[in-house]
């Protein structure tokens, strides 16, 4: 399974993920090099698309899924998969907290591979919000995150598809839109599945940045700068 170098095993169904886990699979399976994923980040935390993938290997590809976001991991905690009422599964720790929650509904596809292909697509889709993405959506807004501390939280993600039996799909993004409320901002990025050059499926992950001021072009310019020399760097 592609996941066993991005999460520690532990007894009884339990895991966890270090810092280091969490930042290779943030730059090399994400594409994503947001700081608070960085080993020496003093804001560090889990990548939320590391969660996805761990909970998705293990419960499958459902026809229906509701992702929710509900808590930033740190390292080293010890977290299990929860089953609660209506088919609902957590990821929780041992206090019972929870940082992810996933409804699914309709038919089920337990396969490696397929996950694994799915997974990749959509973390790689993931990965490319900054600056590509938000960039646009916040300049037309007139609205930026805080440079010195930039933030930006998942906060759900649904998915419909029209088959569970698929060979090779492939996400592409469609919409994309910015809903601004004084400092805090709401995106929704919507996307479809494709299969063999043929819909089968769409979806949508929300996002919430937060500590928002006025648009600036020189600090976006110079984020957008850091952020690319960070993945040079990485590159190299």
């Amino acid at each position: 399974m592609f996941l066993n170098q991005y999460c520690t095993e532990l007894e009884a169904g339990h895991f966890s993920f270090s810092r280091q886990q969490s930042s290779t699979f943030a730059k090399q399976i994400a594409n994503d090099f947001n700081p608070i994923h960085d080993v020496d980040s003093k804001r560090f935390c889990v990548p939320g698309d590391l969660l996805f993938a761990k909970i998705l290997m293990s419960e499958g590809l459902h026809n229906d899924m509701q992702v929710n976001f509900s808590g930033m991991v740190s390292d080293g905690v010890e977290l299990e998969i929860q089953a609660q009422e209506n088919g609902r599964k957590v990821i929780a720790d041992g206090r019972g907290k929870e940082y992810l929650s996933i409804d699914s509904e309709g038919e089920q596809n337990l396969d490696p591979t397929l996950i694994e292909k799915l997974v990749r697509s959509y973390v790689a889709f993931s990965g490319e919000n900054f600056p590509h993405v938000l960039v646009p959506l916040m300049k037309d807004k007139n609205a930026m995150i805080n440079p010195a501390r930039p933030l930006v939280i998942y906060e759900s993600m649904s998915v419909h598809l029209d088959t569970v039996d698929l060979t090779d799909p492939v996400l592409e993004a469609t919409e994309a839109e910015l809903a601004v409320d004084g400092k805090r901002g709401n995106v929704t990025l919507s996307f479809i599945f494709k299969d063999n050059g043929k819909v089968v499926g769409k979806g949508k992950k929300t996002v919430v940045l937060s500590s928002l001021r006025e648009y600036q072009q020189d600090s976006i310019d110079t984020m957008v700068a850091e952020y690319n020399q960070r993945k040079a760097q990485f590159a190299a």
